[in-house]
């Protein structure tokens, strides 16, 4: 079971990365165009994914000091929405993600089978609910997939090929 997480992990690195190398040659009102996705534009399911990865992150951490996004004075942004803008500037939103993601991975690394079978606990603002850790993270690396999907559908209809995106094909390739 750990080597599927780290997998996804690494998954989830190349996919994204893969993402923002292709947006970043978007101007930024093609980022921000309400295209009437879930989170309206690329650069809003962008921020979406951060803020959501954040809130994991902390659940399975319970790190309040890394995973919080920071303002420029380095105060952590309150977040009040699924679809707020944690980050304005596509180079910052950029960043970020690089950093998140590289902690993503040391933290899977560092889980064994026997933490992936533990039971975990956390709150949303519909409940408490108490399950298996695995359950969890296989919902943080569904959930990110699910986004990246609508985001290679608006890339697509801007005429941005996002070429292949199976796990096999990345699975397939040399580790960097």
């Amino acid at each position: 079971m750990r080597a599927h997480y780290l997998a996804m992990a690494r998954y989830n690195r190349w996919m994204n990365q893969k993402l923002y190398t292709l947006c970043a040659g978007l101007s930024d009102d093609e980022r921000k165009r309400d295209a009437g996705a879930f989170f309206h534009s690329i650069h809003g399911t962008l921020n979406h994914l951060l803020l959501a990865d954040y809130a994991w992150m902390r659940r399975f951490t319970k790190d309040s000091d890394t995973y919080y996004a920071r303002r420029q004075d380095g105060g952590p942004i309150e977040v009040s929405a699924l679809d707020q803008i944690l980050y304005d500037d596509f180079d910052a939103l950029r960043a970020e993600r690089d950093s998140v993601d590289a902690l993503i991975e040391k933290w899977v690394e560092g889980l064994s089978e026997e933490d992936l079978l533990m039971p975990f606990s956390y709150r949303t603002s519909s409940g408490t609910y108490e399950h298996p850790l695995w359950w969890a993270v296989s919902h943080l690396f569904n959930h990110q997939t699910h986004h990246r999907g609508q985001l290679t559908t608006l890339l697509t209809q801007l005429g941005v090929d996002p070429g292949v995106t199976d796990l096999a094909a990345m699975l397939r390739a040399p580790v960097p």
